[in-house]
């Protein structure tokens, strides 16, 4: 691991990223919305951002490039998540997941022909086993509810390629500027966004304010918060062709299992499938 530094941001962030993917289900169970889970998670993001500017005896970088970089990285991150509640408005989630896991198809063209990464053949079938997998991990039974127009279609495929433009742009900026840097500006336009996600809220519906509502969230958030800025940190060290296929493979595995535990609920065989395909892809990028 400390040879491989970036294998084990990798993991911390596979790890705490799936294991909020089990557990934030929970406030919106209770009578929290979704947009204000965002709010939840975007304040959580400034513990984590004073952490990161401790480390760097809070030397920010501040020049123009630094700025503009920090900035396109979070407004991708963030902004993608506003618009994927708009996505989910109109159109179905076993349409909307499938089309968005495939971001990382985006972080591996961009940065092979950009930034010219490469890596050996067992590598590369790892990334598109784990590419496959990502998909089949994301399906969802459809549901009886209606899709209204096609417009979630133009909604998704806008996160497919924020998300995937994302990564690529955290491996430019690592040449650039400083991790920490780079998180604090994803932590500032997540904050930027709130009026956005509260203007999304439904107000007229009842909404939970107690522990399970907005304090349940913003303790799950930060699993979400601290997987962020460890993925900042595995894309500096490592190949951001390998990290970013690797961290949606293996986190869905980790959720799937904790919802298991937690909800007794049976994924259905295509998931499985996808489960072993991943692990498979793990034990090939990870060589």
């Amino acid at each position: 691991m400390t040879k491989r530094p970036w294998l084990l941001y990798t993991l911390v962030t596979t790890l705490f990223w799936g294991v909020w993917g089990a557990l934030i289900e929970l406030p919106g169970r209770a009578g929290f919305p979704p947009t204000l889970v965002y709010i939840a998670w975007a304040l959580t993001m400034i513990p984590c951002a004073l952490v990161g500017l401790a480390i760097i005896n809070w030397k920010l970088d501040i020049d123009l490039k630094s700025v503009f970089l920090g900035m396109v990285i979070g407004l991708t991150g963030a902004g993608g998540q506003i618009v994927l509640f708009q996505a989910l408005l109109n159109g179905p989630a076993y349409l909307v997941f499938p089309i968005i896991s495939l971001s990382p198809v985006i972080t591996v063209l961009l940065s092979v022909i950009f930034l010219k990464e490469t890596t050996t053949k067992k590598h590369w079938i790892g990334i598109i086993l784990a590419l496959i997998a990502i998909v089949m991990m994301s399906f969802q039974k459809p549901d009886s509810n209606a899709i209204s127009g096609y417009l979630w279609i133009v909604f998704a495929l806008l996160v497919f390629f924020a998300w995937g433009t994302q990564a690529f742009y955290m491996k430019l900026a690592n040449n650039h500027m400083k991790a920490e840097s780079i998180f604090f500006y994803m932590m500032i336009t997540g904050l930027m966004l709130i009026p956005a996600a509260y203007l999304m809220t439904d107000m007229t519906h009842k909404i939970n304010w107690g522990f399970r509502g907005p304090w349940l969230a913003a303790l799950v958030s930060t699993l979400n918060s601290i997987g962020a800025l460890t993925l900042v940190y595995a894309i500096r060290y490592g190949k951001v062709i390998i990290v970013a296929p690797l961290t949606n493979a293996v986190a869905p595995i980790i959720t799937v299992i904790l919802s298991l535990l937690i909800y007794a609920v049976i994924p259905n065989p295509v998931i499985i499938t996808g489960i072993v395909i991943a692990l498979i892809s793990v034990y090939l990028m990870a060589e």
